[in-house]
C-alpha cells in the first residue's frame, strides 16, 4: 500500500510512497492539470527528492482527473510572458528538465487522458509510457505560435521516426493511445480503470531488481541514446568491466533461483 500523500506547491503536486515505489500526481484536475510555475517547481522538487530517497526504486507520474496535462496554463503568460525567454524555464539546462534527466530511478508515465504540448513533453521526459485507452496526445506548438523547449523536437523524431514526427508537429492533430502504441511512443495501452494499478504493479516489479545495478543500466541507456552506437558500445564495455569485477558471486545463486521460480510462475 502507498503511504500518506505529501503535498507540494500548495497541493498542485501530490507524492505517495510505499513498497519501494512512489506515485507523483499532477493535481489541478479542474484545469486539466495545466501547468503553473508553482506546479512545475513542485514537480521538480518531487523528482529531486525521490531520486535521492534510498527507499524509492521506481516512480510513476500521472495526472488526477480526466487529463494527464493540457500544457501550460495561459494565465502564466498573461501575468508575465518573459518566462518564455528564461533559461530557468525552457531548455535542457532548465531545473525541471535537469530533474528529469538526473533522476536515477526508473520513471514511468501513466497517461490517463490528454497529454498536449507541454504535457506531451512531460510524458516524453519519462523513461517509458503506459496509457489509458482514453488517452490522447497532440503537439500544438505550431498552432499556438510557440516552439517546444523541453525536448519534443528532438525526442519525438527519435521515438516515432522523423516523418511521423513531422506530421504530428506540423498538423497539431490529436492521435489516440493505440496509435501512439503502434508507433512505438507508448509501451502498453490499458482500460482506463486498470491504468494506474497496472503501472504501479510494473513499478513494483522494477523495485524488486538490484537498485544500484538498475541505476547504472538506466544511466548507460540514457547516455548511449544521446551518442553514437560506437561510442555507446565502448562506454558499455568500460563500465561493465569496472562494475562486474566487483560483483559478489556468492549471492548470485540465490538470485538465479528466484528468477527460475519467477519464470515457472509466469
Amino acid at each position: 500500500m502507498l503511504q500518506a500523500t505529501e503535498s507540494l506547491a500548495d497541493g498542485q503536486v501530490l507524492v505517495s510512497r510505499g513498497q519501494g515505489i512512489a506515485l507523483v500526481e499532477l493535481n489541478r484536475p479542474e484545469q486539466f492539470n495545466a501547468l503553473t510555475l508553482a506546479l512545475l517547481d513542485g514537480l521538480r522538487a518531487a523528482l529531486e527528492a525521490l531520486s535521492d530517497d534510498p527507499a524509492v526504486h521506481a516512480i510513476v507520474l500521472t495526472g488526477r482527473g480526466k487529463a494527464f496535462c493540457a500544457g501550460l496554463d495561459l494565465n502564466v503568460l498573461t501575468e508575465d510572458n518573459s518566462v518564455l525567454a528564461r533559461d530557468d524555464f525552457l531548455g535542457y539546462d532548465a531545473p525541471l528538465m535537469q530533474a528529469f534527466a538526473r533522476c536515477c530511478k526508473p520513471l514511468i508515465g501513466a497517461i490517463n487522458g490528454v497529454a498536449v504540448t507541454g504535457g506531451f513533453e512531460l510524458a516524453l521526459a519519462c523513461d517509458f509510457i503506459y496509457a489509458s485507452e482514453k488517452a490522447r496526445f497532440a503537439d500544438t506548438h505550431a498552432r499556438v505560435g510557440l516552439l517546444p523547449g523541453w525536448g519534443l523536437s528532438q525526442k519525438l523524431p527519435r521515438l516515432v521516426g522523423i516523418n511521423r514526427a513531422r506530421e504530428i508537429s506540423f498538423t497539431g492533430d490529436y492521435f489516440s493511445a493505440q496509435e501512439a502504441c503502434d508507433w512505438g511512443l507508448v509501451n502498453r495501452v490499458f482500460p482506463a480503470d486498470d491504468l494506474l494499478e497496472s503501472t504501479l504493479e510494473c513499478a513494483r516489479q522494477i523495485a524488486t531488481c538490484i537498485p544500484d545495478t538498475l541505476e547504472h543500466i538506466k544511466a548507460m541507456m540514457n547516455e548511449g541514446w544521446e551518442d553514437s552506437l560506437a561510442n555507446g558500445l565502448a562506454m558499455e564495455g568500460q563500465r561493465s568491466r569496472a562494475y562486474n569485477s566487483k560483483v559478489d558471486v556468492s549471492v548470485m545463486e540465490e538470485r538465479l533461483a528466484q528468477l527460475r521460480a519467477r519464470g515457472k510462475r509466469s
